[in-house]
């Protein structure tokens, strides 16, 4: 007699000859039980299957880079810089608005040149990769001067603005010396918060505008304010900001000590409060800045000393990430109303320090009333400062200050795209096919509840209760684990009564239908924030976006820790929009799967830690050319290797590996191929990036004889040299290296 096969997956049943078994299961030949439960699951699931990869294909074709433009929100958060283009891969634009066609770089290409293997052509770098894109941040810097120079230029204001870059955004020493080189026109200068950050910005600014601000933010010692001090003396235009009563007594006796008379300001609280979460340091519970009895107090201790004149800047902080121009106006016209009364008792004012909280749309929803979003551009918020200002100091006849801000995170967070591979997805199980000789086997092997929650589930499905057919599959399931812990079930009897479970809520589409992607990186590492207090940042695939996604997932990290995921993606979803992975781990033709999370350009890199080990990406520089491609590659830079991170944590790399080599001469009695081998393949490791390498096996285990990237013998160090594809120094990539592909040196 035919059997009736179950079959999630199917539009109809399949009928079959014959009964299959999963292996080492024994069927009774008596049906009595199927026939007394009369279950009528065929029909039951004779639902609409998931789409195969057969019409998955044939819907491409009514599929189009607009849509996944859409889909991703990339047409929200991405102007001006990022737009998908014809083949279907993120393009960056690198002049913004003004960029034109040719100028346009496909970031796929950009990523397949530095991660190709030397011997293709490529740079042979290892993913995670944080690309940089140097005119992006040069136009960010500029458009943020216009801004200002335009508010200034329609209002008739008095003064002029001249912006600070706050080094803790992005410490990286190319970051820093580029928007100091870009801004040199405008006298943009930089922030510090603390003395490494003070050494670097003064270092910086040798090369900068002799005008260009150095604001000395941050807790100080003596040391911190003879540094700022001494800045002073080297023609550099140096404030040393107040942000505790008692430093003003340090920087009055050092700077009687060292003969240098100061520059001074004074961090206030405001009683304007930014309420979300970006807004714990403002309002009169804010960690920095003084009170207005505790400014008054410096005041009468200035004058007193004869340095009351040395009083030039008052600086305050609103919140990062400002949402409204609303807030923004009402924290400007407070802080300007202290400025107004510093000038009344007596201070030399000349500079109004507006802090940081130019904010950036994460999410393109241009919300007044988000934590990721900001309700105004650029424009708006340089008017809204420059009005606020005005009114003010007109209302006290007060000479208009020069504005100052300390917009980080607009400046940097564009430029920036960390680069991430898929290798491999989990999707969920799909439910097993069961004919009615398996389904009996199950139910006599069950204790009597069990039996009567399966029945139960077949009436259920007869009456369309399917909200009670829920219920009882999940009773049976909790029972059969209880079952299984006191040793009374059978882990094969356990996996099929999971296999039912899941067959009924797929067929009322209650089931996980999302897939976990692995990606190679590290959450804690690249991505801090999320993890750290939930920011949200842009991510979406940088290839196939000419191609529907065909499945939704997670993005799950290589750290053994469960927070190391991102669940959670703009637009208030909880999984993104993936396309199908291949066997081999990628999409095909020997091509990875690559993700890009974007906006990411500030904080990201100085807040990541080394959990598990994992240490920073690989970073390249790319500027735009007039070359066939676009582009060129001026500075690469592997990521830190394991040897690189062991150190961090105070261990030994060279010790640890002539500990080791000792041993396998040891255990192999001096067998010196063998333990030439185990050698070269530790010293490999040690040099390596910590993250998963993909390709041939041959090719990148370094244990295996005969691979001709072993190190030349294991008497040698276990650094590797520059032939070697090993972590080593930056590469300065030569001009005319490749026709094809123009490069230019750093």
């Amino acid at each position: 007699m035919p059997a009736c096969i179950i079959d999630a997956s199917a539009a109809t049943p399949t009928v079959v000859s014959g009964v299959g078994c999963p292996p080492g299961f024994a069927f009774s030949n008596n049906n009595d039980i199927v026939d007394h439960l009369s279950l009528p699951l065929p029909d039951f699931f004779s639902g609409e299957p998931f789409p195969t990869n057969t019409s998955a294909t044939a819907m491409t074709t009514e599929w189009s880079p607009s849509h996944s433009s859409a889909l991703y929100r990339i047409d929200k958060w991405g102007p001006p810089y990022f737009s998908v283009n014809g083949s279907g891969n993120i393009t960056v634009n690198p002049f913004g608005d003004a960029t034109l066609p040719h100028q346009e770089i496909d970031l796929l290409k950009v990523v397949k040149k530095v991660s190709d293997v030397k011997s293709n052509g490529g740079l042979g770098l290892q993913f995670p990769l944080i690309v940089r894109f140097p005119d992006v941040l040069k136009h960010r810097l500029e458009s943020l001067q216009c801004a200002f120079d335009f508010a200034v230029k329609s209002s008739g204001y008095g003064s002029h603005y001249q912006g600070v870059y706050p080094v803790k955004c992005n410490q990286d020493r190319f970051v820093v010396e580029d928007i100091v080189k870009f801004g040199s026109g405008f006298r943009f200068g930089l922030e510090a918060g603390s003395k490494p950050e003070l050494l670097l910005a003064m270092s910086c600014l040798c090369k900068g505008h002799p005008d260009a601000f150095l604001v000395c933010n941050g807790f100080k010692d003596a040391e911190y304010i003879s540094l700022a001090i001494i800045a002073r003396k080297l023609a550099i235009n140096t404030v040393i900001v107040l942000e505790q009563e008692e430093e003003v007594d340090l920087v009055i006796d050092l700077s009687r000590v060292l003969g240098i008379r100061p520059v001074i300001g004074v961090r206030a609280k405001l009683r304007t409060k930014h309420s979300g979460h970006f807004g714990s340091t403002s309002g009169e519970k804010g960690k920095f800045g003084l009170t207005t009895v505790q400014i008054l107090r410096v005041v009468r201790k200035l004058d007193a000393v004869g340095m009351l004149d040395c009083l030039q800047l008052l600086h305050f902080h609103i919140g990062s990430q400002i949402p409204s121009t609303t807030l923004l106006s009402d924290g400007v016209a407070e802080g300007a109303q202290v400025y107004c009364e510093l000038v009344r008792l007596g201070a030399c004012m000349r500079v109004i320090d507006i802090g940081g909280g130019l904010g950036i749309d994460y999410d393109g929803s241009k919300s007044t009333e988000s934590d990721i979003s900001v309700g105004y551009t650029l424009d708006e918020y340089a008017s809204s400062v420059v009005r606020a200002v005005q009114v003010v100091c007109d209302r006290k006849g007060v000479k208009h200050p020069v504005i100052c801000s300390e917009s980080g995170r607009a400046i940097v967070s564009h430029h920036s795209i960390l680069v991430f591979e898929a290798v491999s997805s989990t999707a969920a199980a799909a439910p097993p096919a069961m004919s009615p000789s398996e389904l009996n086997y199950l139910v006599e092997g069950l204790p009597e509840d069990a039996r009567g929650d399966v029945r139960s589930i077949s009436a259920s499905v007869t009456n369309g209760d399917y909200d009670a057919c829920l219920l009882y599959a999940d009773q049976l399931k909790q029972r059969c684990i209880e079952q299984f812990k006191d040793g009374c079930l059978g882990m094969e009897q356990l996996a099929a009564v999971d296999g039912l479970c899941e067959m009924v809520s797929s067929a009322l589409g209650v089931s996980d239908s999302v897939s976990t992607f692995h990606v190679n990186l590290s959450v804690f590492t690249s991505i801090p924030d999320f993890w750290g207090i939930g920011q949200l940042f842009p991510v979406t695939p940088i290839h196939k976006l000419d191609q529907r996604p065909g499945v939704r997932g997670i993005l799950s990290d290589l750290t053994c820790d469960s927070d190391g995921k991102i669940d959670k993606f703009i637009g208030g979803e909880s999984s993104l929009p993936l396309h199908e992975l291949r066997e081999s781990g990628n999409c095909g033709g020997g091509d990875g799967y690559y993700l890009g999370m974007f906006l990411g350009g500030a904080y990201e890199e100085a807040l990541g830690g080394v959990h598990n080990l994992f240490g920073g990406p690989s970073v390249v520089r790319v500027m735009q050319s007039d070359g066939p491609h676009s582009f060129a590659v001026t500075r690469a830079v592997p990521g830190p290797s394991c040897g690189d991170v062991l150190r961090v944590m105070q261990h030994e790399p060279e010790l640890m590996f002539q500990t080791l080599k000792h041993r396998a001469e040891e255990c192999l009695h001096n067998n010196e191929d063998d333990t030439a081998t185990l050698a070269n393949g530790l010293a490999r490791s040690f040099n390596n990036m910590p993250y998963l390498v993909a390709g041939p096996i041959a090719s990148s285990c370094g244990f295996i004889n005969g691979n001709k990237n072993n190190v030349n013998g294991y008497h040698h160090p276990y650094f590797c040299g520059a032939e070697d594809s090993c972590n080593g120094n930056a590469v300065e990539v030569a001009k005319g290296e490749d026709e094809q592909w123009p490069y230019v040196c750093a």
